[in-house]
């Protein structure tokens, strides 16, 4: 099982000590010091050799040293300057690994795929808990090439993005990570596999891209992903109410409303986290005046 030399206590307080970081570190990252969670990501990752990979956050490089041996090539985006130092000192000893100073939500994909030789093909990150969620659903919409995608994220984003409906966790973020990617994978990573460690429980969580046309359900071919995320946040805008009310409320006409909630065979006194992926795909294909039943 491929590892990492960072991940342990003893390397990563002397990567710190090194590069002048362990008394000055402000943003509070917590560093990831248990090999066996980097083998299960890597695992879960199943790179062939031959994968583009794209990191957001490495830090002083734990995950990356392990991406590094198995991946064509990897670009990893980190916003700290001060990690900087030791990030060039990976460049120098790996070829295959490039890395972007900057914000992970404002570098354009372009921007990427130059420095990683081509588009990437796989997300695989210890992301920033902070704008995880933000980024794992930016990512799929904004690069088609990203097939996968392997992050740790707080244990709270994980249950989001793996939610059912009827649940407390399924709302709109949900629904819409749905219409490009399907939960394949998941395992809990606890406190103590970081130092220093967090005061939040945090899950590894493996996504593979799927199309909306892929998605089974009427309609699915003629729904684009936008119009369904349309849908999606209005039908969420306001939870307590029904879906009738809350869409009509955040700009949908009531009587096209009706008739696709007929066509459809969704109730209008539902509410929206009683439906499913497939069902804001028809409503969204009733409404864009595609049909959607028989």
């Amino acid at each position: 099982m491929t590892t990492s030399p960072l991940a342990n206590p003893t390397a990563t307080r002397e990567m710190l000590e090194a590069f002048g970081l362990a008394t000055k570190h402000r943003l509070g990252q917590n560093f990831l010091i248990d090999n066996h969670v980097i083998e299960h990501i890597m695992a879960l990752a199943e790179l062939t050799g031959s994968e583009r990979v794209l990191e957001v956050g490495p830090g002083i490089g734990t995950l990356t040293l392990a991406l590094v041996q198995e991946a064509a090539r990897v670009t990893s985006i980190e916003m700290d300057a001060e990690l900087e130092p030791v990030l060039s000192a990976h460049a120098m000893d790996h070829s295959n690994f490039r890395f972007i100073m900057g914000d992970a939500l404002a570098v354009p994909p372009a921007a990427i795929a130059e420095a990683g030789e081509g588009e990437p093909t796989l997300l695989v990150a210890n992301l920033p808990y902070n704008v995880a969620a933000t980024i794992i659903l930016q990512f799929f919409q904004t690069m088609p090439s990203l097939r996968r995608a392997v992050v740790m994220v707080q244990k709270e984003v994980a249950d989001r993005i793996a939610a059912v409906p009827g649940t407390k966790a399924y709302g709109a973020y949900t629904v819409k990570l749905s219409l490009y990617g399907e939960v394949t994978g998941r395992f809990e990573v606890p406190p103590r596999c970081f130092m220093p460690a967090p005061h939040v429980d945090s899950a590894v969580v493996r996504i593979d891209r799927v199309d909306v046309s892929d998605v089974e359900g009427e309609g699915a071919a003629s729904a684009d992903a936008e119009a369904v995320a349309r849908v999606v946040d209005a039908a969420f805008a306001q939870r307590r109410k029904t879906i009738r009310n809350s869409m009509s409320s955040n700009g949908f006409d009531k009587d096209a409303l009706d008739a696709a909630f007929e066509a459809c065979g969704i109730a209008p006194t539902a509410r929206a986290e009683a439906l499913t992926t497939e069902d804001f795909i028809a409503l969204a294909a009733s409404l864009t005046s595609a049909p959607c039943g028989e």
